[in-house]
């Protein structure tokens, strides 16, 4: 069956390269993406073995998307599933595949001035932030991150403001920095902590729990909307980053010597490798 699978994947993807061969594929996706370092490991070997380039576009996710519906994009990969399934539904999207997921972390000072530390609540730990007006340092982007940290200050019954509470309009990579300059609390996805923790005087105070989990997916621009979309290379790309090989690459990813994602668009596959 596998054998099968693969021998699917390499006709689709030999037959995908010879389309729109010399256009980069334009790839919408976060910075957070970005900034993690996995798609530097993962294009070129998607290059190698289709001979389509790919353009990164690295933005907040609702940014992302606004990009793919203008057709300024030929496929999306962001963390925001409620926003993806709105693309899809208004009919710019098609195709939607799981591809990996993280977790997000709660990130601040070692002085903790908010006592977060240990605390295995992450409602709790923003309540106490709040209580203790400590600095917090926002996205306010519009991003995936964003999103995710607004749904959970509203499962907490808080709405922040004030002096303490500060919306950056900035990047992942940018928010952390401010946050160690300034000693505050921020939530960061794990990847770009990882990639960005040796630059930082910033600790992990508060991880874990199904409030903190980050998917990820990857959406064909619909070719129906944009003619001009490179619809069977996106295609080809959601294939092979789906694929056996795709996912495995995923799965041995690492900085600093820790894992920052985990494939789910084929773990049992994965698993019996």
């Amino acid at each position: 069956m596998k054998t099968s699978l693969l021998s699917i994947i390499a006709l689709t993807l030999s037959f995908n390269a010879s389309i729109h061969a010399s256009e980069p594929l334009r790839l919408a996706t976060t910075t957070s993406t970005e900034n993690s370092g996995l798609l530097a490991e993962l294009l070129p070997a998607f290059t190698k073995r289709t001979s389509i380039s790919v353009d990164v576009i690295a933005v907040g996710t609702g940014k992302a998307l606004q990009i793919a519906k203008h057709g300024d994009a030929d496929i999306v990969m962001v963390h925001a599933r409620q926003a993806e399934d709105v693309f899809i539904a208004e009919g710019f999207g098609v195709n939607r595949r799981d591809v990996m997921e993280n977790d997000y972390v709660i990130v601040g000072p070692a002085s903790d001035p908010a006592n977060i530390h240990g605390e295995k609540s992450t409602l709790i730990a923003l309540k106490k932030i709040a209580d203790k007006r400590a600095p917090f340092i926002s996205r306010g982007d519009n991003s995936g991150t964003y999103k995710k940290e607004r749904s959970i200050w509203k499962h907490a019954d808080l709405n922040p403001t004030g002096h303490w509470y500060k919306e950056a309009g900035q990047g992942m990579g940018k928010v952390l920095l401010m946050a160690s300059e300034l000693g505050a609390y921020t939530l960061t996805d794990r990847g770009t902590w990882l990639a960005y923790k040796d630059k930082l005087s910033l600790k992990v105070l508060n991880e874990g729990g199904v409030l903190l989990k980050n998917p990820y997916g990857i959406i064909a621009v619909n070719p129906a909307v944009h003619k001009d979309i490179q619809y069977l290379n996106a295609m080809s790309l959601i294939a092979w980053i789906t694929s056996p090989e795709g996912q495995t690459l995923i799965d041995t990813f690492q900085k600093n010597g820790q894992r920052l994602f985990y494939p789910t668009a084929i773990k049992d596959v994965i698993a019996n490798e």
